[in-house]
């Protein structure tokens, strides 16, 4: 894997060859970098996997505030996947924020995508849309952790946030380094609502999704927090070819801590499309 050997205009990339040419962009989730890939691109055959870095993120490019985040991060994923796929489309993989600019790329660039693979995409305001009762209680915790940020208790905030979508483990069991990593990024998380929670981005506009015409598989945790479930219910009900894979066992990191149960499946998604 490398850093080093995509054009100077791309973000930094990692490179995971898994046997074969086959174009992957596999975008991560916040407070992450392209390496959280590195357990499940070792299960996978005949894919090479490019896993770039979003903005503040690993060694990604500094967040340019006068847009919206989920745009520029939108922008740097759409010249990947136009690097990767040297005129062909490819299969995308996204992970939580990442799913959703994964979701996006397959509504603005279609001619870049083969297969979409949304390993719970936090586009909550789906749930919001779709009338769920998991989206008000969601809202207010949601909320409730913002104002966290707001009044300057990053520490917090942070243990909030894990709670809820971390591995499982405490958060006292992370490495200090990787702690800090995510310490000192909690801030977008909370900037990430116009987009995730009011769809700025408008992911959800009449007939977008339905248009979709590639095979989507939606990978959730059995444990994940209720509204992932919501969303994927509401994601499930306007993408014409997706399906449902279900981990036992796992909550929000589930590519992660349960990367042997993905692997089988997502070969098989990936083998048929």
């Amino acid at each position: 894997m490398t850093h080093d050997s995509l054009p100077a205009h791309l973000p930094p990339t990692r490179v995971f060859d898994c046997g074969a040419p086959r174009p992957v962009v596999a975008l991560h989730c916040s407070l992450a970098h392209g390496g959280a890939w590195s357990g499940l691109a070792s299960l996978m055959r005949r894919i090479t996997i490019f896993a770039p870095d979003q903005p503040e993120h690993g060694k990604g490019s500094l967040w340019d505030q006068s847009r919206p985040l989920h745009d520029q991060a939108f922008d740097e994923s759409v010249r990947v996947a136009e690097y990767a796929g040297q005129g062909r489309a490819v299969d995308l993989f996204g992970h939580s924020f990442g799913g959703t600019l994964a979701l996006r790329i397959a509504l603005e660039r279609p001619d870049l995508v083969r297969s979409l693979t949304l390993v719970e995409p936090v586009l909550f305001a789906a749930a919001g849309a779709a009338g769920d009762p998991a989206f008000a209680p969601f809202q207010a915790r949601h909320l409730a952790f913002a104002d966290l940020i707001a009044a300057g208790q990053p520490d917090a905030a942070l243990r909030m946030f894990h709670a809820d979508w971390g591995t499982g483990d405490g958060l006292e069991d992370i490495p200090t380094r990787t702690r800090n990593y995510m310490l000192d990024r909690i801030h977008l998380i909370a900037r990430q609502n116009p987009t995730l929670l009011d769809d700025q981005a408008q992911l959800l506009r009449p007939g977008g999704m339905e248009a979709v015409s590639v095979p989507v598989l939606l990978v959730e945790g059995a444990i994940s927090p209720p509204i992932v479930s919501a969303v994927h219910s509401a994601l499930l009900a306007r993408l014409p070819k997706s399906q449902r894979l279900v981990v036992p066992g796992a909550g929000h990191m589930v590519t992660i801590t349960h990367a042997g149960a993905v692997a089988p499946p997502l070969q098989r998604h990936l083998d048929a499309a």
